[in-house]
């Protein structure tokens, strides 16, 4: 008795088990054919790719800066200060042009045909601008005037300039060289919330619209006389996960050629390893809300009851997104270690800079618990509301179990 009540139950799973996997299958065959998701899929890769084209077209073009002078000794001080702008910001350069005295240069200034002005002055030299003047010009041209006119008078005066600047060198070291990547870095980051969030919100918005569709059409209970409400729930959550996944493995992979392509090769081993790391919390945080976004279609009856049933998981995605774009050091620190929120959170860290690899093991078992609680939750209720009819099912009705139910 107890070996055939064991095989009995064990085929039993298998054959649960195979009907999941058919929900999974009808759950990616119906959306890979759907044109929205299409359209969906290839809008977000053609977004990360300009975001980082645009970006890195932006961070590497030329700036250069015209600066009117009045006579040959201004225009060789440009020409000299040419070499200091490009060491203080790599790709800014100067370009004298001659003009025949002060009015004209302020008058170039002005009209927008030149960026600055380098005129005499009675303490030697003046730089003139518009309304601002740009902080590379200034300085180069500020330290080219000061060595020159220093030399010029250590000659007249018969002084040993070397001799007597020896020991004034100053050197730089970085204590975190992480540091001069921090545009890249703020920028990863971004890219990581925004696709987690988009594709998060939009996956459970069809897996909850899905859910409610075959509820109001009555489909669902055809569904539920050939397989196990659980098996449907699983084949949901694992066909849209499968689909998720690889949303986001095309969109990151579209952002490491799309580095590459414009010579910011050295930049992708910056952000690489926190790519991967990415990739690992979503399919973690997915699943989480995927059984959470499959509860929200069964507690509704009919379309338009999704917007409240669907609240509570774009809270749990709307909040991260807030916090990583203006919660301080400290609090993300925190956040970044709680389930489900260490989804989006973690990442954005792991962009920005090192983070202790025990707070990535934290947020990786935290993270992993509330799976397998909301999982397990979730398939409760979907059992208790999706065959369920008439007016919209609250979400502390469909957690309580009811009154002679196991």
């Amino acid at each position: 008795m107890t070996t055939d009540s064991s095989a009995a139950e064990t085929n039993s799973t298998d054959g649960t088990g195979g009907l999941w996997r058919i929900v999974a299958e009808r759950e990616i065959s119906t959306r890979v054919r759907d044109k929205t998701f299409i359209i969906s899929t290839l809008v977000l890769l053609v977004s990360v790719v300009a975001t980082i084209v645009i970006t890195g077209w932006m961070s590497d073009r030329d700036h250069d800066r015209q600066v009117a002078v009045v006579d040959p000794a201004g225009r060789a001080i440009v020409e000299k200060a040419t070499d200091l702008a490009a060491s203080i910001d790599e790709g800014t350069s100067l370009t004298a042009r001659t003009v025949e005295n002060v009015k004209a240069a302020e008058k170039m200034v002005s009209s927008g045909k030149a960026d600055a002005a380098l005129v005499p002055s009675d303490g030697g030299y003046q730089v003139v601008g518009d309304d601002e003047i740009d902080e590379v010009t200034s300085q180069a041209l500020s330290a080219t005037v000061a060595s020159a006119v220093l030399n010029q008078n250590a000659r007249a005066m018969d002084v040993d300039l070397e001799r007597l600047q020896a020991g004034t060198a100053v050197d730089e070291r970085l204590l975190d060289p992480a540091a001069k990547d921090a545009g890249l870095r703020k920028l990863a980051a971004f890219l990581f919330v925004l696709v987690f969030y988009v594709t998060a919100l939009g996956f459970g918005m069809t897996i909850a619209q899905s859910v409610t569709q075959e509820k109001e059409s009555r489909v669902v209970e055809i569904l539920a006389a050939a397989v196990p409400i659980r098996a449907l729930l699983w084949g949901k959550i694992a066909g849209n996960t499968v689909l998720a996944v690889a949303q986001v493995l095309l969109t990151v992979a579209a952002g490491a050629i799309a580095m590459v392509a414009t010579g910011r090769g050295d930049d992708l081993r910056i952000v690489g390893p926190a790519m991967g790391w990415y990739v690992i919390f979503f399919v973690l945080g997915f699943v989480a809300l995927a059984s959470l976004w499959s509860v929200a279609g069964s507690l509704a009856s009919r379309q338009q009851d999704l917007q409240s049933t669907t609240m509570p998981g774009q809270i749990l995605l709307f909040a991260p997104y807030i916090l990583a774009v203006t919660a301080g050091e400290g609090v993300k620190t925190v956040v970044s270690m709680l389930p489900v929120v260490s989804t989006m959170m973690m990442p954005v860290r792991m962009a920005e800079g090192a983070v202790p690899a025990w707070q990535v093991a934290v947020a990786i078992l935290t993270t992993v618990v509330a799976a397998v609680l909301m999982v397990r939750v979730g398939a409760a209720a979907y059992e208790r509301t999706l065959l369920r009819t008439g007016d919209r099912i609250r979400y502390r009705e469909a957690l309580t179990p009811r009154v002679g139910t196991s």
